[in-house]
């Protein structure tokens, strides 16, 4: 059986990102044998990450990769802040990013995927990571945009480092414009998707179910005004005007004047590029979207502490 030195240990601990003493129990209980220690961690590993997959994941890292005309956004999700400023936790998000390009906005595909230097897939790496750091993570979710002829603008809200952030934006741009202006457009575009959150780019790519649902609303409120129905369908076509100047990309301010519609702009900047713009799509990931946090008592801990 080879000696077990603290050297030993240390090499095994910069391979594997384990703990000192757990360590040097595998390496006890392989005999000293690295490569078999790191199997024993990584098996180990697999049971500490199950015991992890029950816990709220809400924080995390969500980011984007472009590659020519191809373009992806990813969530990635851990227990606490903390962890998004882990450099190996960001490495690891923005690596998915660039593998998502592949996937076709399909996660599962994603998953399945080749994580480069390893060995093993997104999904087995994921595990790797959680019995690593320590929290429970989940890649939550992946899309993909892309121009046939044109630019990708991307934009990173409380950015953590390149392509990393808690907002991500994706916008297609469609013209055969000059490319450095249509950049610098496309840019100030995004940011205005990630302040402005619309739901579509234009009245037609709203969703029709959406629309009906406000149009209801919209009905309702006006009858309670006991108006004549002609009158009431003037003002429920009045008020989806302002519905869509809400929702809809093309019908919005534009946030960096506050003053031109977004159509305007889009029209503007096309000339100013030498092509007419069009925008074939956005893709906007906000950070722990629609994720119930469980919210701590901690009052009620130190209590249950203090009785204990």
């Amino acid at each position: 059986m080879a000696e077990i030195t603290a050297a030993l240990v240390k090499e095994l601990r910069e391979q594997t990102g384990a703990g000192m003493m757990d360590c040097k129990k595998a390496l006890a209980e392989t005999g000293g044998d690295l490569e078999q220690a790191v199997d024993w961690l990584r098996t180990k590993g697999l049971s500490a990450a199950a015991k992890k997959a029950g816990r709220v994941a809400a924080e995390g890292l969500v980011a984007v990769a472009v590659d020519g005309g191809k373009g992806a956004v990813v969530e990635v999700n851990s227990e606490t802040d903390f962890v998004s400023r882990n450099d190996q936790f960001q490495d690891f998000v923005r690596q998915v990013a660039n593998l998502a390009l592949a996937a076709e906005g399909d996660t599962d595909k994603l998953m399945a995927a080749a994580y480069p230097g390893t060995g093993r897939t997104v999904a087995d790496q994921l595990t790797h990571m959680i019995a690593t750091i320590g929290e429970n993570m989940t890649i939550r979710r992946c899309d993909v945009l892309s121009v046939a002829n044109g630019v990708l603008a991307t934009y990173v809200h409380n950015a953590m480092g390149d392509g990393i952030g808690k907002i991500a934006v994706l916008v297609g741009l469609e013209s055969a414009g000059d490319k450095g202006k249509l950049e610098t457009f496309g840019r100030q575009l995004a940011m205005h998707v990630a302040a402005a959150k619309p739901q579509a780019v234009s009245r037609d790519d709203l969703d029709p179910a959406i629309l009906e649902r406000e149009r209801t609303v919209l009905s309702e409120q006006a009858r309670e005004s006991g108006k004549p129905e002609e009158i009431i369908a003037k003002m429920v076509e009045g008020r989806l005007r302002k519905f869509y100047e809400e929702v809809c990309l093309l019908d919005q301010t534009f946030v960096i004047d506050g003053e031109t519609q977004v159509a305007a702009a889009v029209e503007a900047a096309g000339k100013d590029a030498g092509g007419a713009i069009s925008i074939n799509g956005f893709k906007m990931f906000v950070l722990g979207e629609g994720i119930e946090k469980e919210v701590d008592d901690f009052a009620a801990e130190v209590a249950a502490a203090a009785g204990s």
